[in-house]
């Protein structure tokens, strides 16, 4: 089991607040993400999930028992780091191993829970490499199966691929999610990546200046931002938010249009610009147009799409996709 509870969680230290009240329910077997910008909180609220930071008020609950108190040997909950933070000197077969044997593990069940998180990543043909001996994806792996032999409620994952280039980030991406899977268990990541976030996550968790923003799907998020902050922050490119007089004739302090629900047009459209920067990606193309009064758009076409800069374009929005936030910043 792996039902973590928040309830009223508070952390501050002396007259600074990081977290102000926080309540959150994660379900037995989630894989939910914590995203936002730097220093919003996310890896503050992942510690006091931990125990590795102690709560200033609130409640911490995981399957029912109140551990707010608890040590973090105590919560049945394993961490991976940002650092793979490995014994050098050791195998992978000994790091692996080294919990277990912490925890007076008979060589026998050590022997077997090692072979078995071995074969789950596929570290078998490298149980006696050192971590040297490594790239850094088959180190990160170590890591997670260091965590995996104590078969612990929730795995707690801290920016865990933020020192791997970007190949092999998408490469993590997807070995974590399968390992999601193939658990079951509950599991907890944070990340400033919002790509990350929508791409694994059951449920992602939006914070900003340690408040929750919206807690949702991510194509909940991705379609039914509550404010502007979630509009700005989920999806990739953001949305474009446009303000003046074309926001104020939809009766809205702000509109927002996502790039790929602007059509792109050389003879007509609703809205004209320019063209700038083209950025091609090769199926996609992420034109941006100098829109006059309503600023730079972002706006995804096809990747064969022939433009030169400073040609004059049009764009129309769809309406149905079409984004309404009032003066407070949330949505209409």
């Amino acid at each position: 089991m792996g039902q973590i509870t928040l309830t009223d969680v508070h952390k501050s230290f002396g007259s600074t607040v990081i977290i102000p009240k926080i309540n959150l329910e994660i379900e037995d077997g989630e894989f939910v993400v914590f995203v936002g910008p730097s220093g919003c909180g996310k890896s503050t609220l992942l510690r006091l999930i931990a125990g590795l930071e102690d709560t200033s008020a609130g409640t911490i609950s995981i399957d029912g028992r109140d551990v707010t108190q608890a040590a973090p040997a105590k919560r049945g909950l394993a961490m991976v780091f940002q650092s793979y933070a490995l014994y050098p000197h050791m195998t992978v077969a000994k790091n692996i191993a080294f919990p277990l044997k912490m925890a007076g593990e008979s060589p026998e069940t050590i022997e077997r829970k090692v072979q078995d998180a071995a074969r789950v990543l596929n570290l078998t043909n490298y149980l006696e490499r050192r971590p040297g001996q490594l790239s850094g994806g088959q180190r990160q792996r170590v890591a997670i199966g260091r965590a995996i032999v104590r078969n612990p409620s929730a795995f707690l994952f801290d920016e865990p691929l933020s020192n791997l280039d970007a190949a092999l980030r998408g490469t993590m991406r997807l070995e974590i999610s399968e390992l999601h899977q193939q658990l079951k268990t509950t599991m907890i990541y944070v990340t400033h990546d919002q790509v990350e976030a929508m791409t694994m996550a059951d449920k992602i968790v939006v914070l900003n200046a340690g408040n929750i923003e919206q807690v949702g799907s991510p194509l909940d998020l991705y379609r039914n931002p509550k404010n502007l902050f979630v509009a700005g922050f989920i999806g990739s490119p953001k949305m474009n938010l446009i303000e003046g007089a074309e926001a104020d004739k939809r009766g809205a302090k702000t509109i927002g249009i996502r790039p790929e629900h602007l059509a792109l047009s050389t003879d007509k459209g609703d809205w004209k610009g320019t063209v700038g920067v083209t950025e091609r990606l090769g199926a996609d193309t992420f034109v941006h147009v100098h829109a006059n009064s309503l600023g730079t758009l972002n706006v995804r076409a096809g990747g064969e799409v022939q433009l030169d800069h400073g040609q004059t374009v049009f764009l129309t929005p769809d309406p149905a996709k079409l984004h309404r936030f009032g003066a407070d910043g949330k949505a209409m």
